[in-house]
């Protein structure tokens, strides 16, 4: 039996939270604003329609958790949250003890009966339940009508999610167990990621539509919601019977502040306490005035150029193995990252451990082997569109600027067309070739990322960019397998096709964020998207 408990996760923040005051006693507590490039890209805070980096930094950690989380303050680590023990009892079994005294933010106890309420139909997989068909239809509007009718993405994300699972056996009120249909040695790692996160099975049900579910949902974290403007703000408030001890901030605010300058004119002018997303070329201009300081650095994201492999021109795959080594990756990182972060091995991180295919890289830069590529498949300089978004990652907009000439110095005619939001990103028309996207590591296990955003069940299949056979059998196989040796070939032969023969993507560079904040408010930055307001990282 494997027994985890909160002592030992927690207990080296404990002397950083604030002392609890007395109900009568004026709330001192401060109130901080936030400056943020975006708040959500969906205009919800339910995680299974809000995947993305923004949404994970404004939901996790302050609003919702899950049975499992990740250590924020430590290495990402999974750890327990709204459980306390985890017990193994089969490769598709797992047994899972709640914690007692968990009150949601209407005030509900937190039981086994919010748990299968969490994972089941109503809340996760639509009518035909887990394993049922979804797919990501790009660009639904988000339903305003009455009823709790899912948007389509939201089972989608959740089989992506949880291929696996059977059903939610509840074996007392404190205790409940994940039944999966196949073998699968990551549940643990699957159940700390985001889109794993508990709600309140009434307050789910006391909301008039889905709608208003997910722009207002019940849920256990230390800060609950009380004002959210979609597109303008999100105001949080403390939920002072947070289990874990009352939090240290009396409201929390996120502000959308497009422009960098803005961010940053508004930080040193006092109207924000933090400003979010800080390019490395602005790091030192703000700690030129003595009294800031920008805090952060790499994490678990990649930043990816992503084909469609179905647009006229790059169906070949040599055209879209010549954009590879077209790249100067570390250009870019000397350029416009100043060194700040790494060119990974290819879609990977060490923390998959026995996983990690260490000898394997990124596609080399190599200018002639890109020409001789294009020659072989008989390119003759058509126009091949690239959508881009406006700085929604942090430097992307210089970034495609640079790709594009180094495109263009092999002789790809790439052309940007700028967009203005996801949807006519993703919109299916023969316009769509190249985009930008970003990949996470959500745990120590591939199928956390490139199973997860490329498989069958991954956005990119989901939307109709790719598709190769042997790659989605590999990705069954690596989901279901029970086998070290043979889930570790797998793997390597997935990043051969996706990364190699018939490319689905390219990686870049590892991402990095960085947060300006004023030296005196003491706070950790987290290896991660995830900003971190809890007692044991205020006053850190």
């Amino acid at each position: 039996m494997t027994r985890i408990t909160r002592r030992a996760t927690f207990a080296a923040g404990a002397a950083l939270a604030l002392p609890r005051f007395a109900i009568a006693q004026a709330d001192q507590r401060p109130s901080i604003t936030v400056a943020v490039q975006k708040i959500s890209n969906a205009n919800v805070l339910e995680p299974l329609r809000e995947q993305s980096n923004v949404g994970e930094r404004v939901c996790l950690t302050s609003l919702w958790e899950g049975l499992l989380g990740r250590n924020y303050q430590g290495q990402l680590q999974t750890v327990p949250v709204l459980a306390t023990e985890v017990r193994r009892i089969s490769d598709s079994v797992v047994e899972f003890k709640l914690r007692q005294g968990v009150k949601f933010h209407n005030g509900d106890e937190f039981t086994a009966e919010d748990v299968a309420f969490s994972f089941g139909n109503d809340r996760m997989f639509g009518p035909g339940g887990p394993n049922s068909s979804g797919t990501i239809r790009v660009g639904e509007a988000n339903p305003t009508r009455g009823g709790k009718e899912l948007p389509a993405e939201v089972p989608a994300v959740a089989n992506r999610s949880f291929p696996g699972l059977e059903r939610i056996e509840i074996v007392d009120r404190h205790t409940v167990r994940w039944i999966n249909r196949t073998p699968d040695v990551t549940l643990e790692g699957r159940l700390a990621r985001y889109a794993s996160e508990i709600g309140s099975r009434r307050g789910f049900a006391e909301a008039a539509t889905w709608l208003d579910w997910a722009r207002k949902p019940v849920t256990t974290g230390p800060y609950k919601v009380l004002e959210f403007r979609p597109d303008t703000s999100l105001t949080l408030a403390a939920h002072d019977e947070y289990w874990g001890g009352r939090p240290p901030l009396r409201q929390l605010r996120f502000v959308e502040v497009p422009e960098v300058s803005s961010r940053i004119n508004g930080l040193l002018s006092g109207e924000y306490h933090f400003a979010c997303d800080i390019p490395p070329d602005q790091i030192t201009g703000v700690e030129r005035n003595a009294a800031f300081e920008v805090v952060g650095g790499t994490i678990p994201n990649h930043r990816l150029t992503v084909f469609d492999k179905t647009h006229a021109v790059l169906r070949n795959p040599l055209v879209r193995r010549a954009f590879t080594h077209a790249i100067d990756r570390q250009a870019i990182v000397d350029s416009l990252w100043a060194g700040r972060t790494v060119i990974p091995k290819g879609l990977q991180w060490e923390f998959y451990g026995d996983m990690y295919i260490a000898d394997w890289e990124v596609p080399r830069f190599d200018q002639a082997e890109a020409r001789r590529l294009l020659r072989e498949a008989g390119y003759r300089g058509e126009p091949i569109p690239y959508r881009l978004l406006n700085n929604y990652y942090t430097n992307q907009t210089p970034t495609a600027q640079v790709l594009v000439e180094m495109w263009r110095a092999v002789g790809l005619n790439v052309q940007i067309e700028m967009k203005e939001n996801w949807s006519q990103i993703l919109e299916r028309s023969p316009t769509r070739a190249v985009r930008d996207w970003s990949n996470s590591g959500l745990f120590s296990d591939p199928v956390s990322s490139l199973v997860n955003q490329h498989g069958p069940n991954g956005q990119q299949q989901q939307v109709g960019e790719y598709v190769n056979e042997e790659y989605n059998r590999l990705c069954v196989e690596l989901e279901t397998g029970t086998d070290r040796a043979r889930r570790r070939a797998a793997f390597r032969r997935l990043l051969e096709i996706g990364e190699r023969e018939d490319p689905a993507y390219t990686v870049l560079h590892q991402n990095a964020t960085f947060t300006a904040k004023r030296k005196e408010i003491r706070w950790q930055a987290a290896p991660a998207f995830a900003m971190d307001f809890r007692a044991q990282n205020w006053g850190a």
